[in-house]
């Protein structure tokens, strides 16, 4: 077994094998990079950009295809790029358009919960999956019968070492707004062999940058109240504006990103419930421990597994040397189960308390999402605690094939019996 396999994750992410590991120290050598378990290590990293870098090989394991493709990407981005467009997007979040979308987050989730609760059973998976989505949507001013080509995107692009999601192809020109027909007219098919051309790639995702195109050009000319609007509007002090290709690559990360993120922590929220039936029900008994649960929840599942950054200069990290140009990686999941910062890190408790997790990352890079993320998770369990009470699982989970995304493609579950 390996932690880089994919294959690995479709039983459940290594979590012994990372213990031992981390015991051995917290950085490692694994196959040819240095893998950082240790909380504080990880933290380290995350916050010197200037020593472990994000553009210099992007932040995935292996070298992408088009590196310079990725580097323009924010998530791949060091200062003083990053900070740059990281502040313009932080403005336009203001906080008329996040407490809209809060209020109306928890609508979403009410209404989502309430459709299935009449039946007694359902994919909780795919129920979750349309929250992201519909927040998503809320802050691109995205259509709202065109939010599920976001669903489709992630997939094959977070999906692409698992053979369903990699052609994932849900939508049909028929359902969507005239937006997304020209955008659905590129969308690419498998070849003769049923692959798919590299979602990591720019030429992999025509559909994607053909819609972000159309939508930025749109946003420009008719500002709505969205975040998007905000941004596409703004002017920095420094007279700059985010220019079309910076609006479409800010559309890939967030409508990816900011979509599989959640969409797996939310099911993972519950089998983490499911999986603890006295924390579940303690949880029933005394709601005002929702905000501590999520944390827990996002904790012990851990969505994101690992990110990677490179070494700008020779450095040493805890006793071990890493040389410039040498691969680093950070695995949140090992970190989030760190026994020198987490007691009984493999236990589920919704009542822990500090809970330093770094499932929305540490440092610059910290995750623009983590409030609306928050909201979205307290919102869905409300909403399920309320109109379902206590669940059970009505079925086997199916797990993502994926060493990146610590994802549940399925979680049929039941209640009322």
């Amino acid at each position: 077994m390996t932690i880089t396999d994919p294959e690995t994750y479709v039983r459940g992410v290594p979590y012994d094998e990372l213990a031992r590991l981390r015991r051995a120290g917290p950085v490692v050598r694994v196959d040819d990079f240095w893998a950082v378990l240790g909380h504080a290590e990880v933290r380290r990293v995350l916050r010197d950009p200037g020593v472990f870098s994000s553009q210099l090989g992007g932040t995935q394991i292996r070298d992408a295809a088009d590196l310079a493709y990725v580097r323009r990407m924010m998530l791949n981005m060091d200062p003083p790029e990053h900070g740059r467009l990281r502040g313009l997007l932080t403005k336009a979040f203001t906080p008329r358009a996040v407490a809209k979308l809060t209020s109306r987050i928890e609508a979403w989730a009410r209404e989502l919960v309430a459709a299935v609760a009449g039946r007694g059973e359902c994919d909780f998976a795919q129920v979750a999956a349309d929250l992201p989505l519909r927040t998503l949507a809320g802050v691109f001013g995205v259509p709202d019968q065109d939010r599920r080509l976001m669903y489709d995107w992630s997939n094959r692009v977070i999906g692409y070492q698992d053979a369903e999601y990699a052609v994932s192809s849900t939508v049909s020109v028929s359902e969507v707004s005239e937006l997304a027909r020209a955008a659905l007219a590129v969308r690419p098919s498998p070849g003769p062999d049923g692959s798919m051309p590299d979602p990591r790639t720019r030429a992999g995702m025509p559909d994607l940058y053909a819609y972000a195109n159309a939508l930025g050009e749109y946003k420009r000319e008719h500002p709505g109240d969205d975040v998007m609007s905000n941004l596409m509007q703004h002017v920095g002090d420094d007279g700059g504006r985010v220019s079309l290709a910076e609006f479409e690559n800010l559309f890939w990360l967030f409508s990816v990103a900011g979509n599989e993120t959640l969409r797996n922590g939310l099911p993972g929220g519950l089998f983490a419930l499911l999986s603890h039936p006295a924390q579940y029900r303690r949880l029933l008994a005394d709601r005002s421990l929702l905000p501590s649960a999520v944390e827990e929840m996002l904790r012990w599942w851990t969505p994101v597994v690992h990110f990677r950054r490179t070494a700008v200069s020779d450095v040493r990290l805890s006793d071990v040397d890493i040389a410039a140009g040498d691969r680093v990686v950070v695995w949140f999941s090992s970190a989030n189960r760190d026994p020198s910062v987490f007691p009984d890190p493999d236990t589920f408790d919704i009542g822990r308390t500090p809970n330093d997790h770094l499932t929305f990352g540490h440092g610059p890079h910290f995750c623009l999402g983590a409030h609306l993320a928050r909201v979205q998770m307290r919102a869905m369990f409300d909403a399920v605690l309320d109109e379902l009470g206590f669940v059970e699982l009505a079925g086997e989970p199916v797990r993502l094939r994926s060493n990146f995304q610590n994802g549940l493609k399925s979680l049929p579950i039941r209640w009322g019996g």
